[in-house]
C-alpha cells in the first residue's frame, strides 16, 4: 500500500512499526456545537481508511479524541447558561447520532481531554525539564519554539519568516512571539484543574500529544485530520511530542481536503454553513456518504445540490443492478476486485475504486439477461466490495422505493394497490387501463419494472 505523507509530500509504502498492526490517531471534534458537513467528511474519510485496512488484514487501533474543554466550550456554556459538562455531553451524544446515521463506525478509543489531565500535566513537566517550555510570570506555561530545531517541517514554514508577522498580546508573557501556550491560568469562574503552576487548563495542542501517547505510545503509524490542522495544530503536536520523547512522532501524516459549498469556502458569515444533522435530515445519509467518497480524500470537494443529485443517481444505478438478484457467494472473475484493491492501495483512491464498481454493476446488468446463473455471484461481489466503503448495505428495495429520507408521492401501500390494479387490468386484457395506471405512476416518479418474478417499482425523483 502507498500512502501520501504530508510530511514528505510524496507517496510512500505503509510499513507499520509493529507487524500487521496499524495504530492511527485522528483529531476529533471540539464539542461546543453540532458537527458540520466538513467534520462529516473527515469522519467518513478515516472510517473508510479503517474499514479498508481491516479488509486488507491489518489489526487497526483507531483513536479519535474529543476536546471537551477549551475557550469556545467555556463561552458557549456561558451563553447557554448551562454547565460545561452538560453542553459537552449533549454535543457528544449528537455527534454519535450523526456518525451512526452516516454509517461511520465508532473508533476503538475515544479519549477526552478532561480525563487525561494527569498525562497532560506530566508532559508539560517533561518539556520544562528538557528546556522546551517555561512558566511565565502571568501563570501560563509556554512552549519555547526556538528550542525545537525542526519546527515547521510539516507545514514547510520557516520560523524566521513566521516571526516577521507575529506579535505578542499585551496579556501574554512570552519570550518569543512564536511561543504557544501549553497550560493556561484559570480566569475567575472558569473550570480548572490543579497543577504545579496553579489552577488552570491545558492549551489545545498539548491535549492531542498527551492523549495519543497514552493510547498509542510515543511513536505510531498514522496521524490524520483536516488540512486546516497542518498548521499550527499538527506542527505544534510534533514539537511537543518529539521534544518530550526525543523520538519520531508519526510515520505517516494524512490530511483531508477542504469542503466547499457551491464553490465557496463554508462560513457562517457567508450563510453557507451546514450542520451535518441538517444535511442528513433532508437527504438520504447514504447519498451524502457517497458524495463524500466520490472525490479523493486529499482533494477539495464541492457540496451542492447538483453534486448530491449526481451521488443519488450513482447509487440508483448500483441498487437497480442489485434489485431482484439474490446475492450469493460464487466464482467470478477477479478483474473487478483487482482493480478495486489496486485503487484503494494507491492512497485510498475511492473515485477509481468506484469506477471499478460501476463496471462490475454493468457486468451484473448484462448477466441478468444473458447469463442469469452468474448474476448472484456478481451481486455478492458488488456488495462485498462496496461494503468496504460503507455503501450498498441496505436492501435494494429500501433505497429504490424512497429510502428513509425521500418523501414518496403516495403511501407505499397505495402504490402496491395500483400495481395490483394494473395487473388485474392486464389479466382482463384491458390494456388501455393498464397503460393509464403505469403512466399515472410514472408522472409521480414511480417507475415500474416488469420481471419474471413480478412487477417491481422504483421511486426516481428527478
Amino acid at each position: 500500500m502507498q500512502l501520501f505523507n504530508t510530511m514528505t509530500r510524496r507517496k510512500q509504502p505503509l510499513a507499520p512499526l509493529e507487524p500487521n498492526t496499524v495504530r492511527m490517531y485522528v483529531c476529533g471534534i471540539t464539542v461546543y456545537d453540532y458537527c458540520h458537513i466538513g467534520h462529516g467528511r473527515v469522519m467518513v474519510a478515516f472510517d473508510v481508511v479503517t474499514r479498508y485496512l481491516r479488509a486488507r488484514g491489518y489489526n487497526v487501533n483507531y483513536v479519535r479524541n474529543i476536546t471537551d474543554v477549551d475557550d469556545k466550550i467555556i463561552r458557549r456554556a456561558a451563553e447557554n447558561n448551562e454547565s460545561i459538562s452538560a453542553l459537552t455531553e449533549r454535543m457528544i451524544d449528537a455527534m454519535h447520532e450523526d456518525e451512526r446515521r452516516i454509517g461511520v463506525l465508532p473508533p476503538d478509543e475515544e479519549p477526552r481531554a478532561t480525563a487525561h489531565m494527569h498525562d497532560i500535566i506530566a508532559m508539560v513537566e517533561t518539556l520544562i525539564e528538557k528546556g522546551h517550555a517555561y512558566a511565565a510570570d502571568n501563570g501560563d506555561v509556554y512552549y519555547r519554539v526556538r528550542s525545537f530545531a525542526d519546527y515547521g517541517k510539516l507545514s514547510n514554514r520557516n520560523p524566521d519568516d513566521m516571526r516577521a508577522g507575529a506579535r505578542i498580546d499585551v496579556e501574554e508573557a512570552k519570550e518569543d512571539p512564536l511561543d504557544f501556550v501549553l497550560w493556561k491560568k484559570a480566569k475567575p469562574g472558569e473550570s480548572s484543574w490543579p497543577s504545579p503552576w496553579g489552577d488552570g487548563r491545558p492549551g489545545w495542542h498539548i491535549e492531542c500529544s498527551a492523549m495519543s501517547k497514552c493510547c498509542l505510545g510515543e511513536s505510531f503509524d498514522i496521524h490524520g485530520g483536516g488540512a486546516d490542522l497542518v498548521f499550527p495544530h499538527h506542527e505544534n503536536e510534533i514539537a511537543q511530542s518529539e521534544g518530550a520523547s526525543d523520538k519520531p512522532f508519526v510515520a505517516n501524516w494524512m490530511h483531508v481536503g477542504a469542503l466547499r459549498i457551491d464553490g465557496e469556502k463554508m462560513s457562517k458569515s457567508l450563510g453557507n454553513f451546514f450542520f451535518l444533522r441538517d444535511v442528513l435530515e433532508h437527504n438520504d445519509p447514504e447519498v451524502v456518504r457517497y458524495l463524500l467518497l466520490a472525490s479523493h480524500y486529499r482533494s477539495p470537494i464541492n457540496y451542492a445540490d447538483d453534486s448530491l443529485e449526481d451521488a443519488r443517481r450513482s447509487l440508483l444505478r448500483f441498487y437497480t443492478a442489485l434489485d431482484g438478484v439474490e446475492a450469493k457467494q460464487g466464482s467470478v472473475s477477479d478483474e473487478f476486485s483487482t482493480r478495486f484493491y489496486a485503487a484503494m492501495d494507491d492512497d485510498f483512491n475511492t473515485p477509481v475504486a468506484l469506477a471499478a464498481l460501476f463496471d462490475l454493476a454493468r457486468e451484473l446488468n448484462r448477466a441478468r439477461s444473458d447469463d442469469p446463473q452468474s448474476a448472484p455471484a456478481l451481486a455478492f461481489e458488488l456488495k462485498r466490495l462496496a461494503n468496504i466503503l460503507g455503501l450498498l448495505e441496505r436492501a435494494p428495495s429500501e433505497f429504490l422505493q424512497g429510502g428513509s429520507q425521500q418523501a414518496l408521492p403516495l403511501p407505499a401501500a397505495e402504490i402496491e394497490a395500483r400495481i395490483e390494479a394494473r395487473a388485474a387490468a392486464k389479466q382482463a386484457k384491458q390494456f388501455d387501463e393498464a397503460d393509464r395506471i403505469r403512466a399515472e405512476l410514472e408522472a409521480l416518479g414511480i417507475v415500474l419494472k416488469d420481471t419474471r418474478e413480478g412487477t417491481h417499482w422504483v421511486f426516481d425523483k428527478r
